[in-house]
């Protein structure tokens, strides 16, 4: 087996690469944007993979990959599936591996803390691969922290040229991210990108879409040719702040990013159907029945006479950013908007209901992900015009 170097030639989807002891760890923010927040949360979600993949070709009939990833246990909540390493041979599905090895980081959700518990590093094999050249994908878990140590295959490797494609750019909240999807490519970004034929990088942060300027700063300075943000659960889901406040915060997002993508397509999307919310203010909390039956569920705590106050629901936030970019457009036509329950509304919640009350299972993120490609990738779509000249 040859060793091989593990450069940023042959890691797509991650914005920074740290050095550390054992390896090194994608980051989806750079280090500047990530010593702006000390959210646990962010930092948490930031380095989770979602989007990441090493892409080389080579006629490789085997493949290792040594990673150290972080498992999260919460107490009192059911165990977490084995984050999922999924292989693509000139695009196609060609196998999936988990590892149980790894460090933890148990969770307690009543009193937030948290424990970090070293383990070993673990080797993921893929084999019996054809014995011609092709190109190679290995997708890193999009839920699980993990630190790459060692890349081994039984032949040399060598980065993908340029294939041509154009980079779609998006952010959101945990759906963009991933929760929930059995896998780094169902997620419905990494979906809706494959049926576009775009190449995505996926600042899906979960828990942490909160307009924040560092977060903006990060998407106006990444090249990209095609931008999308998914904005509002996660500013109803903290209860981070008013509609007064909500309003501006929205603008001052959108002008840093036109800051750096002045005539790139800008697609903000707003919240799919999440009913508990709709008119319910936040902050979110877990179910603490759910909980003891061993199962996690999520509760809107807030009322809905508030809204009157300020407080911000999911009805509230589509109507503001509907009049934002409805006015927006009117002198920055390459920014559109998309209601997110054309996405997923009131008839795909009876039929496929968000388990935990916040989030869609596998096939909701398949019905997203072709959703999303069918409207903004159509002839007459958002993304149809392709980046500015």
């Amino acid at each position: 087996m040859h060793t091989i170097a593990l450069t940023t030639g042959l890691i797509r989807g991650a914005l920074e690469l740290e050095r550390t002891a054992r390896g090194l760890l994608p980051h989806r923010l750079p280090a500047r944007a990530r010593a702006q927040c000390a959210d646990p949360q962010l930092a948490l979600a930031e380095s989770q993979p979602s989007g990441v993949r090493l892409v080389f070709r080579t006629r490789a009939t085997a493949v290792e990959l040594d990673t150290l990833p972080t498992k999260r246990v919460y107490t009192g909540a059911p165990p977490r599936p084995d984050g999922v390493y999924e292989l693509l041979v000139d695009g196609r599905p060609a196998g999936s591996a988990s590892l149980a090895e790894g460090d933890t980081l148990a969770i307690d959700l009543a009193t937030g803390s948290a424990e970090h518990r070293p383990g070993p590093v673990g080797t993921v094999r893929f084999t019996g691969l054809p014995d011609t050249v092709k190109d190679v994908e290995i997708w890193l878990p999009h839920n699980e922290t993990t630190e790459l140590v060692a890349l081994r295959a039984d032949a040399p490797v060598e980065p993908v040229p340029d294939r041509g494609r154009l980079v779609w750019l998006h952010h959101g909240s945990s759906i963009s991210h991933g929760s929930d999807a059995a896998s780094p490519t169902t997620t419905w970004p990494a979906l809706a990108a494959s049926l576009g034929g775009v190449e995505l990088i996926n600042l899906g942060l979960g828990g942490s879409a909160l307009l924040d300027p560092f977060t903006a700063r990060v998407l106006r300075d990444t090249p990209a040719d095609l931008i999308s943000v998914k904005l509002g659960i996660n500013v109803v889901n903290t209860d981070l702040m008013r509609l007064r406040a909500f309003g501006p915060a929205v603008h001052g997002f959108l002008d840093t990013v036109r800051e750096g993508h002045p005539g790139t397509p800008l697609l903000v999307v707003s919240p799919v159907l999440c009913p508990m919310h709709e008119a319910t203010p936040g902050p979110t909390a877990m179910d603490p029945a759910a909980l003891g039956e061993g199962r996690l569920r999520y509760r809107a705590t807030g009322d809905p006479a508030e809204r009157a106050a300020g407080k911000l629901t999911l009805e509230a936030v589509r109507e503001e950013l509907a009049r934002i970019v409805r006015e927006r457009a009117a002198e920055d036509p390459r920014l559109h908007y998309l209601d997110g329950r054309e996405l997923y509304g009131e008839a795909d919640f009876a039929e496929l209901p968000l388990p935990d009350g916040l989030h869609p299972d596998t096939a909701g993120h398949r019905r997203i992900g072709e959703r999303f490609a069918a409207l903004a990738f159509a002839p007459d779509g958002p993304f149809a015009a392709g980046p500015a000249a």
